[in-house]
């Protein structure tokens, strides 16, 4: 399969451009990131657990913190 050089990747842009306009480009490159990184996400396996893990430990991080201040 050929990659498209710098002709087609700009024939590309303009369409993008034509499209959505220049107001939206934004939002559109937004929408466009997060639904990259969430693919990562899911493909790498980091799910439902892994933020619940992060949540318990920033809760007993937060609960040491209060024991030391209490202690001092």
């Amino acid at each position: 399969m050929l990659r498209p050089g710098p002709l087609e990747i700009g024939l590309i842009l303009v369409i993008i451009l034509i499209v959505f306009g220049v107001g939206k480009l934004p939002q559109v490159g937004e929408a466009f990131g997060k639904g990259i990184r969430a693919f990562k996400r899911g493909t790498s396996g980091e799910g439902e657990e892994e933020k619940e893990t992060k949540a318990k430990k920033k809760a007993k991080k937060k609960t040491t913190k209060k024991v030391t201040e209490a202690k001092a």
